[in-house]
């Protein structure tokens, strides 16, 4: 089998010269390789734009032949660039066998949304004279931001077992996608001015890097009886390989200096061929890091969009995971949550969660809270729940409370599964209240009432 060209994508503020150790050590062993570059350092341009920009390039002299078949490893925010381009292209899509993952922001970064201060422009800002002086490339940082409503969409596009566009199954032109990140975090000035937070490679999260991704859906509008208003995927996707970790990389190490462990995974990783060859390759990666995974393997990310019964955002509201005790729901001390609202849409939030602590509880039943505000005496948002777990405030507010138990039992699919990311979207309904209040502050009545 002949091997086919590798084109070596880079990410965020960055260029092609980047990948030169991969480029120099791929030629080594019989591979022929293209760099990309692109620009991120604009606030006009959009990853669509880059994907759009990625499909031109193939076809322009010094790309590819047409429709020749390629592998791609890409860092970091090149993974957004390339899945937008095969949901973007999805006709051109048996072009591409094996994607790579190094480090992959599939999710975004914690850095993102802090990037674009003036300290971030002096750093990082672009340098070149010109019309794009210090700009930061505010459209793709907004993609990157942690809860994007980028990455949501991107991931029911191409995630999704219900999209025309989805990598999920085997069909023959799916391509072959391999997760590789480093375990390792920054140190000195470097941690102290990039402030990542835990589980993270010093910019992208663990648990935001793979692409086993589930989706949780709390339809609250539903009746109680209706056995599908709470629903959990199953996150297993069968050309997509789980997170593989390596030892003693950060993230800018496993693009600017990558080890011999990563080098020669991703060499195999580049011939697989089928299905077979695909999950000895996942079979062997996982026994020679299983070590250094079980040292991370207790992060996970939730990722929650609540909307209303029309599709409508629902901006002001809080989530909490109880336990019954006695009769009586209480918060679980253990399970503490890193939150991010996504800054363009409130409705759209990012947990992250270091799942030991929880799973030491051993819980034997799991409820999911939710409170909500409207921020108005004439209109609330509000579940279908038992009265009994619920409170109704004239104030606009409401709470209540549904019991998620069957997710903790040890058959699949399961709530808490470390390394990955999961999607929850909560519908609730949005009504005028109008129990309990004044007739002059309803939202619409009859004149002779």
């Amino acid at each position: 089998m002949g091997k086919n060209t590798v084109i070596l994508i880079h990410g965020y503020a960055d260029r092609g010269e980047s990948f030169q150790e991969w480029r120099d050590q791929l030629i080594q062993r019989g591979y022929q390789v293209k760099s990309l570059s692109y620009t991120t350092l604009s606030d006009e341009v959009t990853i669509k734009d880059i994907a759009d920009g990625f499909e031109r390039a193939l076809n322009l002299p010094g790309g590819l032949a047409a429709d020749e078949q390629f592998d791609a490893i890409v860092h970091s925010t090149g993974m957004l660039v390339v899945r937008t381009w095969l949901t973007a292209y999805p006709s051109r899509r048996q072009r591409l066998k094996r994607l790579i993952g190094l480090a992959p922001a599939n999710f975004g970064s914690p850095l993102a949304h802090r990037a674009n201060s003036w300290f971030g422009k002096i750093m990082q800002g672009n340098r070149q004279k010109g019309e794009n002086f210090l700009e930061m490339g505010d459209r793709v940082l907004d993609a990157l931001e942690l809860g994007s409503s980028f990455t949501w969409d991107l991931a029911h596009q191409d995630l999704s077992p219900h999209s025309s566009t989805s990598l999920r199954g085997n069909h023959p032109d799916t391509p072959y996608i391999f997760i590789l990140c480093g375990t390792s975090e920054y140190t000195g000035w470097k941690k102290l001015i990039r402030r990542p937070g835990g589980g993270t490679d010093g910019t992208v999260r663990w648990a935001g890097c793979g692409l086993q991704v589930r989706k949780l859906v709390v339809d609250l509008t539903k009746e109680q009886t209706d056995t599908h208003r709470v629903e959990l995927e199953d996150g297993e996707i069968p050309r997509i390989s789980p997170l593989i970790a390596i030892a003693g990389l950060t993230h800018r190490d496993i693009l600017k200096h990558p080890n011999h462990q990563v080098i020669d995974l991703v060499d195999q990783a580049l011939q697989v061929s089928d299905d077979t060859s695909f999950r000895e390759w996942v079979a062997t990666s996982e026994e020679k890091t299983q070590a250094e995974w079980e040292k991370i393997a207790y992060w996970q990310q939730f990722i929650i969009n609540a909307i209303d019964q029309r599709g409508d955002a629902i901006p002001e509201y809080e989530i909490q995971l109880m336990t019954k005790r006695g009769g009586k729901l209480e918060v679980i001390p253990e399970f503490k949550l890193d939150m991010h609202i996504y800054r363009r849409d409130r409705s759209l939030r990012c947990f992250h969660v270091n799942l030991q602590p929880i799973l030491e509880q051993c819980l034997d039943n799991l409820w999911l809270q939710i409170s909500t505000t409207s921020g108005s005496s004439l209109v609330y948002y509000h579940g279908l729940v038992s009265p009994s777990e619920e409170i109704i405030s004239s104030k606009g507010n409401w709470s209540g409370a549904i019991d998620i138990s069957k997710y903790l039992e040890a058959a699949k699919p399961k709530i808490f599964t470390p390394l990955t990311t999961t999607l929850i979207e909560l519908r609730l309904y949005r009504q005028p209240l109008e129990n309990g209040i004044e007739v002059n502050h309803k939202v619409c009545w009859f004149l002779d009432n």
